[in-house]
């Protein structure tokens, strides 16, 4: 058993889970400061239940369809802005929660995996069809600018399937070495943080701010899928061949 599941209430598995945390060398700022904190406080207080990795995923859904729902069915206004993103913040802290629960209770299942990637992919499209259902009902946008979301889920849904297929790939391979984390990774992560994309959402009642804002991070998430499927292709094609 694991040191992290021999602690024994809320604030000592919130510091044992602090511990036992990876430095978070290239990932996001959002995502290693605020999210995966927000993750281990519902992780500690849930590990005094009988809530299980699962509850903390599917908790995860609900609260993000919750925040999606605001955008295709209420006009756009500061307070449902607001309570979108909170709703939406919210869904990606309970994302975090669930993995940390299960290092909590001595790991997880491939079962649980499996169930965590089947929501993120499924939240990697419904947030931006959301977005393009929301223009379409409550704005006057040209019918061509529906094309920014629909070209923002086609991205953000094949950077994340080539992330996860690669790293799956990866494990087959004895001699798979860790990826190196790019200089400055924290900052070049940062437009395709979830969290940096839930905050644009503040700006929903404004339209023309938040079409910017969007389409900007759609941009950066374009260059970024790129850069990636460049790299994941030429750190596959380079496992097996021996000391280069």
């Amino acid at each position: 058993m694991s040191a992290v599941t021999e602690e024994r209430g809320a604030r000592a598995a919130y510091a044992a889970l602090a511990r036992a945390q990876k430095s978070g060398a290239g990932i996001s700022f959002y995502m290693r400061v605020v999210n995966r904190r927000l993750g281990r406080l519902i992780a500690a207080a849930a590990a005094q239940t009988r809530a299980t990795p699962n509850h903390m995923t599917a908790a995860s859904f609900v609260s993000f369809l919750a925040g999606a729902a605001l955008l295709v069915a209420v006009d756009p206004g500061v307070a449902m802005a607001i309570g979108s993103m909170m709703l939406l913040q919210l869904g990606f802290a309970f994302d975090s929660a669930d993995g940390q629960l299960a290092r909590l209770r001595g790991g997880g299942s491939p079962a649980g995996e499996w169930l965590d990637h089947v929501v993120d992919s499924a939240r990697h499209l419904l947030f931006h069809l959301a977005v393009m259902i929301g223009l379409h009902r409550f704005t006057d946008v040209a019918d061509v600018v529906l094309l920014v979301p629909l070209g923002f889920a086609l991205v953000s849904t094949v950077r994340f399937f080539a992330q996860i297929l690669a790293e799956q790939l990866a494990r087959r391979d004895p001699l798979a070495e860790p990826d190196a984390v790019p200089r400055f990774g924290t900052l070049i992560q940062i437009p395709a943080d979830t969290g940096v994309l839930n905050l644009v959402v503040v700006l929903w009642a404004w339209t023309t701010a938040f079409l910017w804002a969007y389409a900007l991070l759609g941009v950066l998430n374009a260059v970024l899928l790129v850069a990636t499927l460049v790299r994941r292709h030429r750190d596959l094609a380079a496992l097996g061949r021996g000391p280069r």
